[in-house]
C-alpha cells in the first residue's frame, strides 16, 4: 500500500525514504538545488552542520521555490539552542520575548534562525474562553516543530547541504496537488489562533496568483481543502478576540502582500471583511467606493511587482477616503466652513477605524496631508497651482487624485490637466491657468502705532511736582 501511495503522490521514477513518520524527498524527485537558496542561509546551514546541529530552510520559502519563484527571504530552524547559535555565529543577536529567535547577519543580509518548537498539548495548553492558545513556546524536536505550524504547505524543511525535504505531513504532495490544508483539526486549530483564518485566505490568494504566473496548473491554483475552509463561517466572530496589534499586522501582510485584488475578494467570499476595516464592509457595499477601492488595491499590486515602493499610508488613506468623504459632505451640508469640515471628518473617521483597527497614529500625519491636499487640485487659477506643485507630497497626492478620476468620482479632465500641467514650461504654464475666480482675501490693514498729541506730549514731559 505505501509504495504505490508513494508511486501515486511522486510518481512511478521516484525513491522518497520513509524515517517515522517523515518523508524525506530527494534532489531528483523535488528539483530544488541549494543555489536557489541565498548564500547567508546556505552558510547559516553550514555553519550549523558543521558545529554538529541540524539546519532547515523552513516555511513559506520552500513552499515558494517549489511553485518556481524566488522567495524575498529564507528563515532557518533548527535544533540548537539560541545560545548556540550564537556562539556559532559571531555576527548574530538574540531577539525576543516570549519566544528567542537569532538574526544572523552577513553583511547586509539577515538570516532569522529558530530553534524547533513543540506543539503544546491540549491539557497542558494556557488559553483564553474562546481557546485562543496564550502560550505555546517551547522548545521540541523537528517532528514537534512541523506539528504546531499552520499549513502543511508551509511544514516543509529543507536541507541546504543534502538538498533533501523533509515532509511530517505530506506538503510535498499538497502542493503538487494544488491544496491548502490545515495541519490536525482545523477547528481547535482556529480556536487556537484566530489569525489563521485570515492568513488561510491570504496563503490561498499568493498561491493562487502565483500559480497562474508561472502556468503550473490549468485551474484557478491554489484552493482551500474543504475541511479546511469549512469552519471559517462559523467561527470569524473570533477574531474580535485578537490583539489589535496582531490584527493590524496580519491585515498589512494581507493589503502589502502583492495580491491584495485576490485576498479582497476572497474574505468577501468567506465573509470574514466585516469588522476589520470599514473599506471591508461598508466601501465595498458602494458602487463607487468598490471601484475606488479595488483600483487602489490594483494599483498597489502592480508597484509591488514592478519593485517600486509602496507606503502603507497611502494604501490606508485610499481604503479610509470614501469614509472621509461622506462625513466631509454630511458636516458641510449641516452648514460647517468646508476647511473646519473636512478636518473634522478626518478625526472623526480615524478616531471610529481606531476601535476596530489600531492603524498607527505615525501614519495619520501622511494620511491627512493627502485628503487636505486634495480640494485644493479644484483651485487652477491664479498662483494656487504652483503653491501646490511645490508641496513635498504633490506627487502622492497627484496619483490619488487619479485614482479618483479612473473611479469616475471626479471628472478625467481634472487629471489631465494636472498631469500636463506639471511638466510644462512656465509659459505653457501661464497659459493653462484659468481665470482666478476664488474670493479674494482681504487683507487687514495694520493700524499705525499711536503717537501722543503735541499737549499731551508736553504734559507728560513735565516733572512730577
Amino acid at each position: 500500500m505505501i509504495k504505490k501511495l508513494l508511486k501515486r503522490v511522486f510518481g512511478k521514477t521516484a525513491r522518497a525514504r520513509i524515517e517515522g513518520k517523515c518523508h524525506i524527498i530527494p534532489f531528483e524527485v523535488h528539483g530544488v538545488g541549494r543555489d536557489g537558496i541565498s548564500p547567508a542561509a546556505r552558510k547559516v546551514a553550514e555553519g550549523l552542520h558543521a558545529a554538529g546541529y541540524k539546519a532547515f530552510v523552513v516555511g513559506g520559502a520552500v513552499r515558494d521555490l517549489l511553485l518556481g519563484r524566488h522567495p524575498k527571504d529564507f528563515d532557518m530552524a533548527t535544533n540548537a539552542t539560541p545560545e548556540e547559535v550564537r556562539r556559532v555565529f559571531r555576527r548574530s543577536r538574540i531577539i525576543g520575548r516570549r519566544f528567542r529567535l537569532v538574526h544572523v547577519m552577513f553583511g547586509d543580509d539577515m538570516v532569522e534562525t529558530s530553534t524547533f518548537r513543540r506543539l503544546i498539548e491540549a491539557e497542558d495548553a494556557q488559553t483564553d474562553e474562546h481557546g485562543r492558545l496564550l502560550r505555546d513556546n517551547e522548545f521540541g524536536d523537528q517532528e514537534q516543530d512541523a506539528a504546531r505550524r499552520d499549513f502543511t504547505a508551509n511544514a516543509l524543511y529543507y536541507d541546504p547541504v543534502s538538498q533533501e525535504i523533509y515532509d511530517y505531513h505530506d506538503g510535498y504532495a499538497d502542493i503538487r496537488a494544488n491544496t491548502l490544508r490545515m495541519i490536525g483539526d482545523p477547528v481547535v486549530r482556529y480556536r487556537e489562533d484566530p489569525v489563521r483564518m485570515l492568513r488561510a485566505v491570504r496563503l490561498s490568494a499568493k498561491l493562487v496568483r502565483m500559480l497562474r504566473a508561472v502556468r503550473l496548473s490549468a485551474k484557478l491554483g491554489m484552493k482551500l481543502d474543504a475541511a479546511t475552509a469549512a469552519p471559517i463561517a462559523g467561527m470569524k466572530e473570533l477574531l474580535g478576540n485578537v490583539p489589535q496589534a496582531r490584527l493590524l499586522d496580519e491585515m498589512l501582510k494581507l493589503l502589502m502582500s502583492g495580491h491584495a485584488v485576490e485576498c479582497v475578494k476572497k474574505l468577501r467570499a468567506m465573509e470574514l471583511h466585516h469588522g476589520l476595516l470599514p473599506m471591508l464592509d461598508m466601501i465595498l457595499e458602494q458602487p463607487l467606493g468598490e471601484k475606488f477601492v479595488m483600483l487602489a488595491l490594483q494599483n498597489t499590486d502592480q508597484r509591488i511587482a514592478e519593485d517600486k515602493s509602496v507606503t502603507p499610508a497611502f494604501l490606508f488613506a485610499a481604503l479610509l477616503w470614501h469614509e472621509v468623504l461622506a462625513a466631509w459632505k454630511a458636516r458641510c451640508d449641516a452648514g460647517e466652513p468646508p476647511v473646519l469640515a473636512l478636518h473634522t471628518a478626518m478625526d472623526e473617521v480615524l478616531d471610529r477605524q481606531r476601535e476596530k483597527l489600531a492603524i498607527p497614529r505615525r501614519y495619520d500625519a501622511v494620511m491627512k496631508e493627502l485628503w487636505l491636499l486634495q480640494p485644493r487640485f479644484e483651485q487652477r487659477g491664479g498662483q494656487r497651482p504652483l503653491r501646490l506643485l511645490a508641496q513635498p507630497r504633490f506627487r502622492a497626492a497627484y496619483d490619488f487624485l487619479l485614482l479618483r478620476c479612473e473611479s469616475g468620482e471626479v471628472d478625467g479632465e481634472l487629471g489631465s490637466w494636472w498631469g500636463e500641467f506639471q511638466d510644462a514650461t512656465d509659459e505653457r504654464r501661464a497659459a493653462m491657468l484659468l481665470p482666478d475666480r476664488e474670493p479674494k482675501k482681504r487683507r487687514r490693514r495694520r493700524k499705525p502705532d499711536a503717537k501722543p498729541q503735541p499737549e499731551a506730549a508736553a504734559q507728560m514731559a513735565l516733572p512730577i511736582e
